[in-house]
């Protein structure tokens, strides 16, 4: 008889600890440093640092999604709740309204909680936290409540890369799977293209906790139970340092990882690019998609560092 799979997050809550983790997060907003941009604001009493969020989450969307990686979508989809704002600023985000643009509206914990459990109701086969590294405190709490009325399914916590160890260490125990971005390895473009320099080294260091938690990602039926995955996606012109990347995380994290390389990079209808991504001919190449042949190399990076599952 197959055992059933349990999420970690019910011992906490049965055991009291789920409760402590959300009382010490609640003290973070208060000059917060939630993630590695730090900007110390106090959120409770109405500030707004960089990702321009206060005490509520702000939800653009929930519903079944059955566009994420196989194992996550399953035959009734994946839970997603999709957080608006974003502490990363990525000039060619495809969801600028939400990121940038915070296309949305605000909800309690109670809300985001009861949406949870729509989502479990509706047959999905977890719930799929969109940009939560900014609100992980607002998270915390939401699971509570929703283990508390029933939710039993597994939570992933899907990210742009750029997160906080110490925020992570709050979520040990508590998140099944995540998924992080590993978008650069360099820091001038991730300057340039996320406003955030420190990227590489931050990433890294998110995912190796990520995967000191998670670990390698376990699949039971064919649905995604725990574990990391890991997205990576193409740039043109060579921008996102593939060759770096990929033999990085076969060598630092495992070659067990489950990496979704992705192609379909375009610049967002709509949205101007800045002069200097046409004036610098390093970063021109942001303006055509990735080519057949980029993409097919970067296949070839991952196989030859080591790497065989996702792709």
């Amino acid at each position: 008889m197959t055992r059933r799979f349990r999420p970690a997050y019910l011992d906490l809550q049965a055991s009291g600890e789920l409760a402590e983790r959300v009382s010490r997060a609640a003290e973070v907003p208060g000059c917060c440093t939630l993630c590695p941009r730090r900007c110390r604001v106090n959120r409770s009493a109405g500030g707004q640092g960089f990702c321009r969020t206060g005490t509520r989450p702000v939800v653009a969307s929930y519903g079944p999604h059955f566009g994420e990686e196989p194992p996550l979508v399953g035959r009734k989809g994946s839970g997603t709740i999709f957080i608006a704002r974003c502490n990363l600023a990525c000039i060619y985000c495809q969801n600028y309204r939400i990121s940038r643009c915070g296309e949305g509206r605000e909800v309690s914990c109670d809300e985001l909680a009861g949406m949870m459990l729509s989502l479990q109701k509706s047959g999905c086969h977890n719930i799929n936290i969109v940009s939560p590294s900014h609100i992980v405190p607002q998270l915390l709490e939401s699971i509570a409540i929703a283990a508390g009325r029933g939710l039993e399914i597994p939570l992933v916590y899907n990210t742009g890369g750029y997160d906080a160890v110490d925020t992570l260490r709050l979520l040990d125990g508590v998140i099944d799977i995540y998924m992080p971005d590993a978008k650069y390895a360099d820091t001038a473009v991730a300057a340039a293209l996320s406003d955030a320099p420190d990227y590489p080294a931050v990433m890294k260091a998110a995912i190796a906790e990520m995967h000191r938690q998670a670990g390698d990602l376990v699949v039971e039926e064919g649905i995604a139970v725990r574990g990391l995955i890991i997205r990576h996606l193409v740039l043109p012109g060579g921008l996102a340092g593939s060759g770096d990347i990929l033999p990085w995380i076969a060598r630092e994290i495992s070659r067990d990882s489950y990496v979704n390389i992705m192609d379909q990079y375009h610049w967002p209808a709509g949205v101007p690019p800045p002069a200097w991504c046409t004036d610098q001919p390093s970063f021109r190449a942001l303006l055509r998609p990735v080519t057949a042949r980029e993409y097919a190399d970067v296949l070839r990076l991952a196989q030859e560092a080591g790497l065989h599952r996702g792709f």
